[in-house]
C-alpha cells in the first residue's frame, strides 16, 4: 500500500508525525506499507504550525492508496493552516481529484475540514476535533460525536491530535489484522483510545 502524507504550512507536527511512524514501522515490519510525506508543489520544505521545519520526500502524486491530510491551525484560524487552505481552494481540489481517481482519503484532527471542503463529507459520516465539530456540521457532515476514528469505506476521519495514532492502528488492523496493530501499540507503548465507528458497528478499543 502507498500511503502518502500531505504537508502545507501550518500543519500540526504530531497530526503528521503520529501516523507516520506507526505506518512507517508497519511497513518496515510487514513490507506491506510505504509511506511519503508529500506537498501539493514541489517545496525544499514547510513549517508547520509549532515551528518546525519538514522536508518532504516529494511530491503528491496522481494515484496513492492512502492520503492522510493532518489539520492545524483552524480554531485559531492562522494565517497558514487548514483555514487558510480550505479558503484557497487548490489543495481541497487536489484532494477531491485523487478520492475521485480511487484513492482513500484519511483526516486527522482539523484536516477534515479540507475533506469538507473539497466536497467529500456531504452527507457523510465524520468526526473531527472536538471545538471545530460544529463548522463540520454545518459543511454538511454527519458528525458522529462519540467516535474517535470513523471508518466510512474509502473516507476515515479522526478526531483531535492524538487520536492520528487510533487512526493509524485502525488502518493497521483494517489492512493487516488485530495483530498487526497491537504489535505496533505496544511498540510504541500507547494504549489505544476511544470508539472506531463502521457503518454496522460501533468497536470500543483499549
Amino acid at each position: 500500500m502507498n500511503i502518502e502524507v500531505i504537508l502545507y504550512e501550518g500543519c500540526d507536527e504530531l497530526d503528521v508525525f503520529g501516523p507516520f511512524e506507526l505506518l512507517a514501522g508497519a511497513g518496515e515490519a510487514t513490507g506491506r506499507f510505504t509511506v511519503r510525506l508529500v506537498t501539493l508543489t514541489d517545496r525544499e520544505s514547510i513549517t508547520a504550525s509549532h515551528g518546525a521545519q519538514i522536508r518532504p520526500h516529494g511530491v503528491l502524486s496522481d494515484a496513492p492508496d492512502l492520503l492522510i491530510v493532518p489539520g492545524g491551525g483552524w480554531n485559531d484560524r492562522a494565517p497558514q493552516g487548514a483555514r487558510a487552505e480550505a479558503e484557497r481552494g487548490e489543495l481541497p481540489r487536489a484532494i477531491a481529484a485523487r478520492h475521485a481517481g480511487g484513492t482513500t482519503v484519511a483526516s486527522v484532527c482539523t484536516g477534515a475540514m479540507l475533506l469538507a471542503a473539497g466536497g467529500l463529507l456531504t452527507g457523510r459520516p465524520a468526526i473531527t476535533h472536538h471545538v471545530a465539530i460544529d463548522d463540520l456540521r454545518a459543511a454538511g457532515a454527519n458528525v458522529i460525536a462519540e467516535a474517535r476514528v470513523v471508518d466510512d469505506g474509502d473516507v476515515l476521519s479522526a478526531g483531535g491530535v492524538t487520536s492520528g495514532l487510533d487512526l493509524a492502528l485502525w488502518i493497521i488492523e483494517r489492512e493487516l489484522g488485530p495483530g498487526a496493530a497491537a504489535a505496533a501499540a505496544r511498540e510504541l507503548e500507547y494504549e489505544r483510545a476511544g470508539a472506531v465507528w463502521q457503518a454496522d458497528s460501533l468497536l470500543t478499543q483499549g
